[in-house]
């Protein structure tokens, strides 16, 4: 029953997905916004907020012991799986469609906007790890960096939509899939109004949503069958499933040639995952969002984030171009995660 869970959650996500990659890039044409606003910030924070939700609802909501670990967990995760596994997953599509008919695997990325990206990613992700190491039972600091990083995030946010307002980055664009529920559609083909695109947004969020609620509770009530330890599932195999809908979206758009929405749409997720989500955290579970025993494996993954993305994008920045061969180290850097995890699981280091 789980395995057929598993099918069918993978197939609303994967629908999901599509519906979204191409709602939003409508909603981006609508607006008269360019690929680096599309990417790094409607479909950066679109797809983030499923498994923003999670830590969200751990930390705010759940009673229980442990939800604010849990939640801390969450939050160290997304940016994590962003910058490793998901980077890799692109990193194979880029080679896979080059082999059907690409010349090369060099990405048709704006690598100014990815930079961009990055910088304040690598900013925002270290003042919030900074805080870390600062004893749990002083909250000021933390409260005073969640200030800094909304700032962070809104300055970030009104700099992407100011740089490519008045500049058409779609290029061409498949026919809105929700383009005949409009009563007009027959008289008026193209383009389509603005309340269509967003009804299709919403619904494919939708789906998104309950397919990865789905295949989370199917993945971890299969873990627990087989016996899997809990620290495994709470920090390999549940990001896993709710980081599918950004690497979906990205390798959708990578088949369609688009590699600055690929590309976008998992660092702007950086971004926003290093900030608006920490912001709770370091709100709210203050005393809990502090490097000592029981949080090292888990800020261990905070240190490999950015090795990986140093590796990846620096490169990037000084030959001014990104290749899909580059992205594949994102997942030497996930494998060496998973022997830190499987070590700690084991008993050979604390975690």
């Amino acid at each position: 029953m789980d395995l057929l869970l598993l099918l069918v959650a993978f197939v609303v996500i994967l629908a999901g997905a599509e519906l979204f990659t191409n709602g939003i890039e409508w909603f981006g044409k609508k607006l008269e916004l360019a690929e680096g606003a599309v990417g790094s910030v409607l479909a950066a924070v679109g797809t983030a907020l499923p498994e923003t939700m999670i830590p969200i609802i751990a930390i705010l909501f759940a009673g229980g012991a442990g939800s604010h670990e849990v939640g801390v967990g969450a939050i160290l995760g997304a940016p994590f799986m962003l910058s490793t596994l998901a980077m890799f997953v692109t990193g194979v599509a880029v080679l896979l469609v080059a082999r059907r008919g690409r010349p090369n695997d060099v990405m048709l990325v704006n690598t100014r906007v990815l930079w961009h990206d990055m910088k304040f990613f690598a900013i925002a992700y270290a003042i919030a790890v900074g805080v870390a190491f600062l004893p749990g039972d002083l909250a000021w600091p933390r409260w005073l960096a969640a200030g800094v990083l909304l700032l962070i995030y809104a300055y970030y946010v009104r700099e992407h939509f100011q740089a490519d307002a008045g500049h058409d980055g779609g290029g061409d664009l498949a026919v809105l899939r929700f383009h005949r529920l409009d009563r007009w559609a027959d008289h008026h083909p193209a383009p389509p109004r603005l309340r269509i695109v967003t009804v299709q947004v919403l619904f494919a969020l939708g789906c998104i949503v309950v397919g990865a609620t789905v295949f989370v509770g199917a993945v971890e009530h299969l873990a627990l069958s087989f016996g899997l330890d809990e620290v495994l599932l709470a920090l390999v195999i549940a990001p896993i499933a709710t980081e599918l809908p950004e690497k979906f979206n990205s390798v959708i758009w990578v088949r369609q040639g688009k590699d600055t929405l690929a590309m976008g749409n998992i660092t702007g997720a950086m971004v926003f995952q290093s900030t608006i989500p920490t912001v709770v955290a370091l709100v709210f579970a203050s005393s809990h969002w502090v490097i000592g025993p029981g949080t090292t494996v888990a800020f261990a993954s905070a240190a490999i984030a950015f090795l990986s993305s140093a590796a990846i994008f620096i490169p990037m920045a000084r030959r001014r171009r990104l290749t899909g061969r580059s992205l594949l180290v994102g997942g030497i850097f996930y494998l060496v995660y998973l022997a830190l995890v499987g070590s700690a699981v084991a008993g050979l280091i604390a975690t």
